[in-house]
């Protein structure tokens, strides 16, 4: 069996206040930075940045308005990092023409030496699809066709064409081209349209919210589908971790927060790859950025050899 990758969503970037500590609220584009860095030396496989254009004012006290753009991250740290790829979790694509999408992420994939995971998914907020012209009740049809047309404008040719049924091109050529001679598609979503969404249009899935004991059931879903479709291509299912804190920490960290010695929490974590998922995305707690990266080090150094 081959070990767990492992990856983590990076703090700073988004401020909901389901998941961000204090000391988040004052941290700044240093903070980003040597976080990436630390990432590409603990061997992470990825760093993940949300996307959202604009939160609603009804929304705010929880989600916040701290959202960076995830093209514009994305890139800033990859001039900062080697070896560790980027993802889009998620890029909520409906809300753009797939041709715009195609010219950031296939720079984004240019400069960073072929480093870029597309990760999609549909959406929640109606007031951004509203604001932008954008039907949110058909934002799941949206999407599809997006990943269809999205895979045709990331492709090796110059002049790529699709014609859909709401988007349609032809003879626009569009370089620099991507550096991987396909990108990674992963979708996000936990829905029964979104596990189908994943199986038959994506290379990854990204689950949203679910609890272990549901995930097995949700791979094996997954790989029917696959089936069914005549679905061949390699494959990697994902999954969203509980918090985590290498060690006893010397503060209340919530009662929520997997902790202990590394042996103990490379136990658990590996009770991912018996449901048959290959990658796993973990949250470290921390009250300031030197804890965090001293947390991911000892995670790469002393967890992830037991994975």
């Amino acid at each position: 069996m081959e070990p767990l990758r492992y990856g983590m969503q990076l703090p700073v970037q988004s401020q909901s206040t389901l998941y961000a500590e204090p000391w988040e609220a004052d941290a700044g584009p240093e903070d980003l930075v040597e976080i990436a860095r630390a990432a590409d030396r603990a061997g992470f496989a990825y760093l993940a940045v949300c996307d959202h254009v604009a939160i609603p004012r009804r929304l705010a006290p929880a989600m916040g308005t701290v959202w960076y753009d995830p093209v514009a991250t994305l890139a800033y740290l990859a001039a900062v990092t080697e070896r560790v790829r980027l993802l889009s979790h998620v890029a909520v694509v409906g809300l753009r023409h797939p041709l715009l999408t195609a010219k950031q992420y296939a720079t984004l994939d240019h400069l960073s030496g072929g480093r870029l995971i597309l990760g999609v998914g549909a959406g929640h907020v109606r007031e951004e699809f509203e604001v932008l012209g954008v039907d949110f009740e058909r934002r799941g049809a949206v999407l599809d066709e997006c990943v269809d047309a999205l895979r045709a404008a990331l492709g090796p040719d110059e002049f790529p064409s699709h014609h859909g049924k709401l988007y349609d091109f032809e003879d626009l050529g569009q370089r620099p081209r991507p550096a991987q001679a396909r990108i990674p598609v992963w979708v996000g979503g936990s829905s029964p349209a979104a596990v189908r969404r994943a199986a038959v249009r994506g290379d990854g899935w990204l689950p949203q919210g679910d609890p272990r004991d549901r995930l097995p059931g949700q791979i094996a879903r997954l790989r029917r589908l696959r089936e069914e479709a005549g679905v061949t291509d390699p494959f990697t299912a994902g999954a969203i971790t509980e918090p985590l804190y290498v060690g006893q920490p010397a503060w209340d960290v919530g009662r929520r927060t997997l902790s202990g010695p590394p042996e103990a929490l490379a136990e658990s974590l590996r009770g991912y790859a018996a449901m048959g998922v290959d990658q796993i995305q973990v949250r470290f707690r921390s009250r300031a950025r030197a804890e965090l990266t001293d947390q991911m080090g000892e995670f790469g150094e002393r967890v992830a050899p037991l994975l």
